[in-house]
């Protein structure tokens, strides 16, 4: 459900980077105007997953501290669907390190771009960011040369507050709800299902997840616990890491390196924005 989102953001924001700005125009309604897409986006997505957290136990002042100091959707519906199975809290943690864990590499290619701010500010900027907005900022920062640190930070504070309101809004509709908690077990399931079918490229992905998927099952028997699903994440990583690798550097032609379906146009177009930003 994020990738859609995250495409259809995509959109808007190469649209709106083709729009000339008002010069008359304040910068907060512009920057408004830019993050509109990707904060209308989050209104439903917000009340399904305040909905959740509610069903998960969550009140309403617990679901807006998780909305800002979490700030992931993936992330908060992995704590609503974990805790409806009573999973050790120490699982719960290692999950969202290791699922958060990317934004250390989406912060990495946006930290050229914030060469001239203060580490304050970097730090603000840093927990206020999730995909989303990063695509948005990442878009701007590479198309547009008078986009500041400033309204990029404006953008991920717009993003935040549509997300917050979102949750507490469907925090307070589950509270007049009954939600059967039986669905709520399958949502973290059908949520990583879809990330990775769209992750999909080449024969490799398929080999790695299935790996992934038997080395889960092996370490949950053993550890009878969730803790067994980290274990099976790092070692599949390591695995599809080295294997890529070894790959790539020698053989190529491997069959495992085929890809399985044509190129997208959002491939093409990012390939585009990369272009632009290193001219």
């Amino acid at each position: 459900m994020r990738n859609l989102v995250l495409h259809a953001i995509y959109l808007e924001a190469l649209f709106l980077t083709k729009q000339v700005p008002n010069p008359n125009e304040p910068k907060w309604r512009t920057t408004l105007n830019v993050s509109m897409p990707l904060n209308l986006s989050y209104i439903p997505i917000g009340l399904a997953c305040g909905v959740l957290l509610h069903a998960a136990g969550f009140n309403t002042l617990l679901t807006g501290l998780v909305s800002i100091f979490i700030f992931s959707g993936g992330a908060q519906f992995m704590i609503a669907s974990m805790l409806t199975i009573n999973a050790p809290l120490v699982s719960i943690v290692l999950m969202l390190f290791f699922l958060e864990l990317r934004y250390a590499l989406l912060g990495s290619s946006l930290s050229r771009y914030l060469t001239k701010t203060s580490e304050r500010f970097k730090l603000i900027f840093a927990v206020s960011m999730n995909d989303e907005n990063y695509a948005v900022n990442y878009l701007k920062f590479a198309t547009d040369k008078k986009w500041t640190p400033r309204e990029a930070l404006m953008v991920e504070h717009y993003s935040l507050l549509f997300w917050t309101v979102s949750n507490l809004v469907g925090s307070l509709i589950g509270s007049a709800l009954k939600i059967d908690l039986t669905v709520v077990h399958f949502a973290l399931t059908a949520l990583f299902l879809y990330m990775i079918i769209m992750q999909v490229k080449n024969r490799l992905t398929i080999l790695i997840s299935v790996v992934a998927a038997l080395l889960a099952v092996f370490f949950l028997v053993l550890t009878k616990s969730t803790l067994g699903l980290v274990i099976a994440t790092l070692i599949s990583s390591f695995i599809g890491f080295a294997l890529e690798h070894y790959l790539k550097t020698k053989r190529p032609s491997s069959r495992l390196l085929y890809k399985i379906r044509s190129r997208s146009s959002k491939d093409e177009d990012e390939d585009v924005v990369e272009e632009s930003g290193e001219n």
